[in-house]
């Protein structure tokens, strides 16, 4: 009897003692959970509130310990960190998603077939403009025709477009947004003629006339006569690209290259809870950018970061805009050219590092690569983790990959070397393409890359990004057995650039990238297990839900 009152008495202690449950608003068990951590481990379950994560560990871990009014079995399915696209354009996908839709065409018939139906459904008239120039014509925009694709790869001419529409303004980008394709009514508007010469940019002239294509700075100054789209309609883009983009399991996104008008448009739907994506945003470095936020400093909301600029310090490589320390292979004399005087990046060097912002740049050709790798290591020497980018880093002097260093990062998009290497070899000839889309080479380099796609460049899908780094394929399988595989990242490189990495990139590793403790919950549920899948599920991926803050925001 005395020893069952003592047994009776020590369970009742026991349980006495025990710590109640913690309330979390949501817990999630039953799940495959890659946190992305330092170790890369591996979890069953984990506990949310207040939009961060609490706790991870086994099921039974975490029931222990946490209580919820909402949990969610995941019945095995796979969870990773929400994705960070490293470069892309937001705001201009969406912007585009209301334009001609010229990707995957292939041959300048499409693009005429395809320009004149879109005028034809969306009923374009100066009589029912809502957009409208200064002189009262509504422009017809469109974008991603690529000459590469077509079986004449040659740039096309404007005389179709002058033929059907004489009367109202045309612009169709390239896909790479370096060169623009316009007619002759966009021309006159802009005042270009066969004499009109532009810094930094081409117009291209046959027989004495403009062909209508523009490249770089030449395309960037007629494009100053588009009007700037109203709040309504930059509300409207940024929302459809959300859309989208959650459905792909991004969480983050940075945006290449924006406006304060689209920035405080952003800000302003954030706070409202309308626009539940996160923005790091680079900044164009105009007057009006450049005066604001150097004078007011870094901005900074748990959902939007404003410290960077972006520059461009040359062109494309699909037309021939990239600048190559020797000729192009398939021009002779021709190296392509840098957008602005060295003294220009120097200039902007000198003073984003007094200021602290982050100076990426976009660099495709190696001559470019070395220019502004020399000038960063000139200026970030005495100022600590500054992390300036190479955006895009296509080629690079193998004798360039030491300027490479842990303040110094690689900013790639692994779909564009699966998309060049059709014809890259034409361009940079058999031993300059070898150190062309060389990721594994620039992540040795500097230990650290991020991982984008520059959408709508590419594909805003993460799936083919991992697929493209991992197996140095396209969507089609090509080639069977990769495209320079020596340079593919491992599934844990890719995973990482697409998150803590990326996160990294952003000086936001402490608060995201990574499942951990006290970091957003930022995270997504896909029916596939990306660290152990056969090759040919990669690209079937679905994401099943994307959470931000812990809340679900999509769900299959």
């Amino acid at each position: 009897m005395i020893k069952k009152t003592l047994l009776y008495l020590t369970v009742c202690c026991f349980l006495s003692c025990k710590e109640p449950l913690k309330e979390a608003d949501l817990i999630i068990h039953n799940a495959v959970i890659y946190s992305v951590d330092s170790i890369f481990s591996v979890h069953q379950a984990m506990a949310i509130r207040d939009g961060q994560i609490l706790e991870l560990g086994t099921n039974e871990a975490i029931r222990e310990k946490f209580k919820s009014k909402t949990v969610k079995d995941a019945e095995g399915k796979c969870i990773f960190p929400g994705f960070i696209d490293a470069h892309c354009h937001f705001y201009g996908y969406g912007k585009g998603l209301n334009e001609v839709d010229l990707v995957g065409t292939n041959s300048f018939n499409e693009v005429i077939e395809k320009t004149s139906e879109f005028v034809k459904q969306k009923d374009l008239s100066p009589e029912v403009s809502t957009l409208t120039s200064k002189n009262n014509n509504e422009w017809i925009i469109g974008r991603g025709w690529d000459q590469n694709d077509w079986e004449n790869k040659e740039f096309p001419g404007k005389e179709r477009l002058d033929s059907l529409f004489p009367d109202m303004p045309v612009l169709l980008k390239r896909i790479d947004g370096h060169a623009v394709l316009v007619n002759q009514k966009a021309l006159t508007m802009a005042g270009f003629t066969s004499g009109t010469k532009i810094k930094g940019g081409e117009l291209e002239i046959k027989n004495g006339k403009l062909t209508g294509i523009l490249i770089d700075n030449a395309a960037d100054s007629l494009e100053q006569f588009i009007p700037v789209s109203n709040k309504e309609s930059i509300k409207k883009a940024l929302l459809k690209a959300q859309a989208n983009c959650v459905a792909m399991g991004l969480t983050t996104v940075d945006d290449a290259g924006l406006n304060k008008n689209i920035i405080d448009v952003i800000d302003e739907l954030q706070k409202s809870g309308e626009l539940k994506m996160r923005v790091y945003a680079m900044l164009t470095p105009n007057s009006e950018n450049l005066n604001h936020y150097l004078k007011n400093g870094i901005y900074k909301t748990d959902k939007l970061t404003v410290r960077a600029f972006k520059f461009y310090a040359d062109g494309a490589l699909g037309s021939r805009g990239a600048c190559l320390l020797k000729e192009y292979s398939d021009k002779d004399g021709w190296k392509g050219f840098l957008l602005n005087d060295i003294s220009y990046f120097e200039k902007y060097a000198r003073l984003l590092a007094e200021k602290g912002f982050q100076m990426n740049t976009h660099c495709i050709g190696d001559s470019s690569v070395r220019l502004i790798l020399n000038i960063y290591n000139k200026h970030i020497n005495s100022v600590s983790d500054m992390r300036w980018r190479i955006e895009h880093a296509q080629t690079v002097n193998p004798a360039d990959l030491k300027n490479f260093n842990d303040n110094i990062i690689p900013s790639v998009q692994p779909t564009h070397a699966t998309s060049d290497m059709y014809w890259a070899g034409k361009r940079l000839g058999d031993e300059r393409v070898r150190h062309a889309y060389a990721y594994k080479d620039a992540l040795n380099a500097s230990k650290t890359i991020a991982l984008g796609t520059d959408f709508p460049v590419e594909d805003i899908s993460p799936f083919k990004t991992f697929y493209a780094a991992v197996y140095r394929k396209d969507s089609k399988g090509y080639p069977e057995k990769g495209f320079q595989t020596e340079n593919a990242l491992t599934r844990e490189e890719t995973i990482k650039g697409m998150t803590i990495w990326a996160a990294y990139s952003n000086f936001e590793e402490k608060e995201k990238g990574s499942l951990s403790p006290g970091k957003f919950a930022d995270f997504i549920i896909l029916d596939t297990d990306l660290m152990k899948c056969a090759e040919e599920n990669i690209l079937k991926t679905k994401v099943l839900s994307t959470y931000i803050s812990g809340m679900e925001v999509y769900k299959l």
